[in-house]
């Protein structure tokens, strides 16, 4: 088996993410002196392809309508795209990934993949679903970063029919780009979990940020307001359709949460210090707990 510097990381999507992954395969894999390895990338747009070039990022660079070029010979592929246009993606070049490749996605939510998947890939390429839990707030290969993925998680929903051998090969890659802890689960349990602490932080934080009488409060603002609303700055689009994709979990999440904002208001509303004091107490205690947690999905 090839080690991870003599592979070729073909990367479809050169937004943040996919650009985050190359600058880190490229800084921490292939940085070496006896490394053989390559970064092939792929995109729509050409502008972020001669960055990336230019960068000494990318050691080759294709259109969008070059990738069945591209995809013969790379390794191990990260698709970088959108959740539906990654599975829109897998069904348009299925026949072109090279046989036994390692191919694998970062999308938000997991159980399209699950329904779909079997029906889509061919035997002989090994698709790993994952999801790094990293990333930042503004859009572009302009932003992308190897510092990124630092001591951050990253989660893999492995399927029966992954070989072990290529799990082991994506833990050691995703390790090497500076990942401190990998959570292996199952695809509901990553879309009921990923619901709260991601996809219900954003529409709270949207919604925190929509409800301002308008741009100037921020005058007023002691770092409370701007540590709740970082993440409220928006991807639209991409945001759009995880929240549609998971919406059953998404909702019921909300619906707790407008739960237990209502207990507080109310108390609130009553002037009940003693509940008030009781029920900030305990949010102080079983946030400590969650810090001190490692936690297992």
């Amino acid at each position: 088996m090839k080690k991870l510097n003599e592979l070729t990381y073909g990367i479809v999507g050169l937004g943040i993410m996919g650009g985050s992954f190359a600058k880190s395969i490229r800084q921490n894999i292939l940085s070496q002196a006896l490394s053989t390895g390559r970064i092939w990338v792929c995109n729509r747009s050409t502008a972020c392809l001669s960055q990336a070039s230019q960068e000494g990022v990318a050691d080759r660079t294709f259109t969008a309508g070059e990738v069945k070029e591209m995809l013969p010979g790379c390794d191990v592929v990260f698709i970088c795209l959108y959740p539906h246009a990654t599975l829109d993606f897998l069904k348009e070049n299925r026949d072109y990934f090279k046989s036994g490749a390692i191919v694998t996605d970062i999308s938000g939510v997991k159980g399209i993949f699950e329904k779909e998947l079997p029906s889509i890939l061919r035997n002989d390429v090994d698709f790993i679903i994952g999801h790094p839990m990293a990333g930042g707030e503004k859009e572009g290969y302009a932003n992308s970063k190897a510092s990124f993925f630092v001591n951050h998680n990253y989660i893999l929903c492995p399927s029966s029919s992954n070989k072990k051998e290529n799990l082991e090969l994506m833990k050691n890659l995703i390790s090497e780009m500076g990942f401190t802890r990998i959570t292996e689960t199952d695809c509901d349990t990553h879309d009921r979990k990923i619901g709260f602490t991601s996809q219900l932080c954003h529409v709270i934080a949207s919604a925190l940020v929509q409800s301002a009488d308008g741009p100037e409060i921020t005058a007023f603002g002691g770092g409370s307001f701007e540590d709740l609303t970082r993440i409220a700055m928006i991807n639209a689009p991409l945001w759009t359709e995880l929240f549609i994709s998971n919406k059953e979990k998404l909702v019921q999440h909300i619906e707790n949460f407008e739960n237990s904002l209502k207990e507080l208001k109310d108390e609130i509303k009553q002037g009940d210090s003693e509940k008030i004091k009781s029920y900030l107490e305990q949010v102080r205690e079983k946030r400590l707990a969650m810090g001190r947690q490692n936690i297992k999905i």
